[in-house]
């Protein structure tokens, strides 16, 4: 759908989005500094790729609190947010932000801002080095129960994780792109992933869970088979398709 807008078209359409997210953020919580209408300032532009801004500030501590601000314009889709820090090997080493919602979010004054601590998921300091922060926007995905499996998953072609093309992302001025995802559990549940293991969506909230495999019916649907050791449930997630990625840019932490 994308595609055939022009560039000019494509940042307005971000500016809507993020000023009309504004609007419902403000009633919910006061923010200092909202975006300007298009009335009170310029239309919004896109970031250039690297838009993170790593910054130090000295504690009174013996070593200095590592802080890395990292700003984007998300892409113009309605959705929740999964975000990723990956060293230089492309390895994911934290998760920064897992479906959330826009206002989880600091609202800068033409995008969304986070913050990193420099830290992994086991809350360790990682080395000093360059990283990258990318990740997804996902749109109205459709989680379906089917019930118990009538059949074994292996009777239908089930794997660990399937390839499903995005929407085009205007602001990276790509045609397609594809990204291989899986299904993933923990105590809270199971998700769908990405096969470097970004959480993207809950599929169900089933304790104890010792399987899980994927199969792809379409380019718009996938089926997925969960096992908690006594049966095997399945469940369908359509639209998979409403998904674009973006990529915040490299930067290096000290």
């Amino acid at each position: 759908m994308f595609e055939s807008q022009s560039a000019a078209c494509v940042v307005q359409i971000v500016a809507t989005w993020i000023a009309s997210a504004v609007i419902v953020a403000a009633q919910e919580t006061p923010v200092p500094h909202p975006f300007a209408t298009p009335e009170e300032g310029p239309s919004l532009s896109p970031m250039p790729e690297g838009s993170v801004t790593p910054t130090l500030e000295q504690t009174p501590s013996v070593s200095p609190t590592r802080t890395v601000r990292i700003s984007f314009v998300p892409p113009p889709l309605e959705g929740t947010i999964s975000l990723g820090i990956y060293d230089k090997n492309g390895k994911l080493v934290r998760v920064l932000h897992q479906e959330s919602e826009l206002n989880e979010f600091t609202i800068g004054s033409d995008a969304l801002v986070t913050q990193w601590d420099g830290k992994n998921e086991s809350g360790e300091d990682l080395p000093p080095g360059k990283y990258r922060a990318r990740g997804y926007l996902v749109g109205h995905l459709k989680v379906e129960d089917l019930g118990p499996a009538a059949s074994p998953a292996s009777e239908n072609n089930a794997t660990a994780s399937v390839k499903v093309k995005l929407m085009p992302n205007p602001l990276a001025n790509e045609k397609q792109s594809i990204v291989a995802v899986g299904v993933g559990f923990d105590s809270d549940g199971s998700y769908l992933k990405t096969i470097d293991d970004l959480p993207l969506l809950t599929v169900s909230e089933a304790p104890n869970l010792v399987h899980m495999v994927i199969a792809k019916n379409n380019d718009r649907s996938v089926t997925i088979w969960q096992d908690d050791g006594t049966a095997v449930h399945r469940f369908r997630v359509s639209n998979v398709d409403k998904m674009m990625a973006f990529d915040c840019g490299e930067f290096e932490l000290k």
